[in-house]
């Protein structure tokens, strides 16, 4: 019995450094209706998101460049994109630190190709729309790349720590909005963290003499007093 074709413009992406296996998916993905892209290594992966927007990334964490648990993390920056794992990893510490990084879904090698298209057509169905998804964002002179997490002033490059890092990226994903003072601790420190206010009046003074012209007068990292932060474009 043929299948039943994919809704049209399914774009899947699958992110494999196994060449075998990538052109034995993207034969059995095409044969299904899907339209397949391919990178075989991680930051490969990352611009084709950015490039091609699909539907649906398929990713192995064993890639030559970057850890999949970064690629996975460098996606979530900026985009809701299903991520179906596809890995010989089977313990479950690994699954749930992929899912945990913001994987939808797991599925081991080896395994039945009509499975895995269950578990993308699925994917695809729980999905938010990613149309407005933009992985990088200019402020002036601020150019701050969600999906390789790096952020350039005036064209250089800014170290940023990962605490600094993480609070940026819910600040920027949320632009133009303000965000509570509750979700930004429970977002970059943690669920157990709710009152520590002072923690965001540090890192946002430190992310300010980073980032601003004037940290006594930002023009893009504002704070609405007594309620939250807000990143303006």
């Amino acid at each position: 019995m043929t299948p039943a074709p994919e809704p049209a413009g399914n774009r899947v992406l699958v992110v494999d450094d196994d060449a075998g296996l990538v052109r034995a998916l993207a034969i059995n993905l095409r044969a299904h209706g899907w339209h397949v892209t391919t990178a075989a290594s991680g930051r490969d992966g990352l611009d084709a998101v950015a490039r091609d927007h699909p539907a649906v990334v398929v990713l192995d964490l064993g890639l030559p460049d970057l850890a999949g648990l970064d690629v996975i993390a460098g996606i979530r920056g900026w985009s809701r994109v299903p991520i179906v794992v596809l890995s010989a990893r089977q313990l479950g510490e690994d699954k749930v630190d992929a899912l945990d990084a913001g994987a939808d879904d797991y599925v081991t090698k080896p395994f039945a190709m009509n499975e895995l298209m269950a578990r993308l057509r699925a994917a695809v169905r729980r999905a938010e729309p990613v149309d407005g998804d933009e992985p990088v964002v200019e402020a002036g002179d601020l150019r701050v790349d969600l999906a390789r997490r790096t952020v350039t002033r005036q064209g250089e490059e800014v170290r940023l720590s990962p605490t600094e890092w993480a609070l940026l990226e819910v600040l920027v994903r949320n632009r133009g909005r303000m965000v509570g003072r509750e979700q930004l601790l429970h977002e970059v420190w943690g669920p157990s963290y709710g009152t520590e206010s002072h923690y965001l009046r540090v890192y946002v003074a430190q992310l300010r003499r980073k980032l601003e012209d004037d940290a006594a007068a930002p023009r893009h990292l504002l704070t609405h007093p007594g309620a939250g932060y807000r990143f303006e474009p």
